[in-house]
């Protein structure tokens, strides 16, 4: 059902002109729309064009990590092509596009398991590869100490969507989905803050040591394979956070592909232990609590409440009505998570 949800309307927002490629040092011989990007097939290889909404500074926050990565020996990530003026950033009628070098490859298949293999493998690399980073504690990217106040927003905001609709005389579809099970979810966000209060995440994030780069938004789109490695790209999102934030992430993203079956996330787990130092006690509590947040109903309600997205009615409809046919298997997995990872090592 993915391609029913369109990325027309955010591509229309580009304005490519032989005047804006004038800025670069080679010729476009062609464009060719992918997702919410354009391929421009040059005569220096093929190159990506995207227009982003971020600043200089959140540029220069990426840009400087992925140095990072680089200068530890992690190089299967994104590289930016500079305009003639040597920027990576260039303005064009009211809006800023940058340029990047085309990763040959194909996007991940999360109903493989070798691919979550490979995906989980590589993940752990990045992690390594970001050890002892350099961050800023006042910066917006910087999530230490963050969760659990993020949570109790995210709690108060979606009692807020849901006395909203209440208050609707004529309620659609999607409020009637949403309403008839929104009390479930808002319990589980309370669970979740619970868990997180009475856990070590306090104490993990007082150590320096224990944050990393965390990519922030591991959709199967986002790791390319190629030569049986996988490369990231889309690095839009990352953030300074504790580990165990990207692995929830792709925990969240990978096992949806399965019904949530808790063997995949199993795997993941353990692939990911493989491949770095194990997660330790004090990880695997703060793992439970976050997996308990319900992120993908809050996110379609929160996307349609606010008009986020650009979707169609009916595009909501599909997604709520997903998530909610999935609650129970979720719960299901992250139940058998618990007893695995949490009660089995007390």
């Amino acid at each position: 059902m993915e391609t029913r949800f369109s990325y027309k309307e955010w591509l229309s927002m580009y304005d490519l002109d032989i005047k804006l490629f004038d800025n670069y040092d080679f010729i476009v011989e062609d464009s060719i729309p992918l997702r919410k990007v354009f391929i421009l097939v040059t005569d220096k290889g093929n190159k990506i064009i995207k227009r982003v909404t971020y600043n200089e500074e959140e540029l220069e926050f990426v840009q400087k990590n992925i140095d990072y990565l680089k200068s530890n020996g992690f190089n299967r990530i994104i590289n930016f092509y500079k305009n003639k003026k040597g920027n990576v950033i260039t303005p064009w009628k009211n809006k800023n596009y940058i340029v990047m070098d085309l990763i040959e490859g194909r996007e991940c298949d999360y109903i493989n398991p070798l691919d979550i293999k490979l995906a989980v493998k590589s993940l752990a690399e990045l992690h390594n590869a970001s050890k002892n980073i350099e961050f800023d504690v006042d910066s917006k990217k910087f999530m230490g100490f963050k969760l659990i106040n993020l949570f109790e927003e995210k709690l108060k905001d979606l009692i807020k969507i849901k006395n909203e609709f209440n208050s609707y005389e004529n309620k659609n579809e999607f409020h009637n989905v949403f309403l008839s099970n929104v009390n479930n979810q808002i319990e589980r966000i309370e669970l979740g803050i619970s868990i997180l209060k009475n856990s070590k995440y306090e104490e993990l994030c007082s150590s320096g040591d224990n944050f990393i780069l965390c990519h922030h938004d591991l959709a199967y789109h986002n790791i390319l394979v190629f030569n049986d490695e996988g490369y990231f790209i889309d690095f839009d999102y990352s953030i300074i956070d504790l580990r165990v934030h990207d692995l929830c992430n792709f925990i969240n993203k990978a096992t949806k592909h399965s019904c949530f079956d808790f063997e995949v996330l199993k795997m993941i787990i353990d692939e990911y232990n493989k491949n770095t130092n194990p997660l330790t006690q004090d990880e695997y509590e703060v793992l439970y609590g976050m997996l308990c947040f319900p992120q993908g109903f809050y996110s379609i309600a929160s996307d349609y409440f606010y008009r986020k997205k650009l979707w169609q009615y009916d595009s909501f409809l599909y997604k709520i009505s997903k998530k909610v046919q999935d609650i129970n298997e979720r719960e299901e997995m992250i139940e058998n998570f618990k007893k695995a990872y949490v009660d089995a090592t007390f």
